[in-house]
């Protein structure tokens, strides 16, 4: 893999829940990615400005769960509301944080086969940056690991993962352990 230089790095959560995000309801997953993208970028730019070939990587294993509830729920009959198909797809939020921030990088939302440890960003979303820097798409990247604690009611059966005795997707922590995280990292070559 390529070295990256850093340029920025938070953690999420500071002890807060991530303020509300307009547009985005049911979940705290999008306002999540946007706070702890927007600190980041803060970090490293100062305040938004003129346009920047900043690209956005967001890698999450698990999504946006609550809305995935949301939508079951809704297909089970309930009335769903309709920003939720709007915000199930994971690039709305980084267009909204591209958007807020004029950059006109790529945007790529990949999911990992396993969770990053908590603080750090998946191998393979720092491998995909470095290729996005390498072929000249972007002169920075944004590189987003955001993980969603299983929302209450949601059966892991309906997450599509194998679940354990206890009824949780495989591998994960039980009820005590879970909670929303993320981590930004604003990287560019060396």
């Amino acid at each position: 893999m390529n070295p990256l230089r850093t340029l920025a790095t938070v953690h999420w959560p500071p002890g807060e829940p991530p303020p509300p995000l307009p547009g985005f309801s049911a979940s705290t997953f999008n306002p999540l990615v946007a706070a702890v993208a927007e600190r980041c970028l803060a970090a490293g730019y100062g305040e938004p400005g003129e346009p920047r070939r900043t690209g956005l990587l967001l890698a999450s294993a698990g999504g946006d769960r609550a809305t995935a509830l949301a939508i079951d729920t809704g297909a089970a009959g309930r009335r769903m509301p309709p920003l939720l198909f709007f915000q199930s797809n994971p690039n709305a939020v980084l267009g909204h944080v591209a958007a807020r921030w004029g950059l006109t990088g790529p945007v790529v939302a990949i999911s990992p086969p396993e969770a990053a440890a908590p603080g750090e960003v998946p191998p393979d979303a720092l491998e995909l940056a470095a290729l996005l820097l390498a072929d000249g798409d972007a002169d920075q990247v944004l590189v987003i690991a955001a993980e969603q604690a299983e929302p209450a009611g949601r059966p892991a059966e309906l997450s599509g993962r194998p679940t354990e005795p206890a009824g949780r997707p495989a591998g994960e922590p039980g009820p005590a352990c879970g909670t929303d995280r993320a981590t930004a990292v604003l990287v560019t070559a060396p």
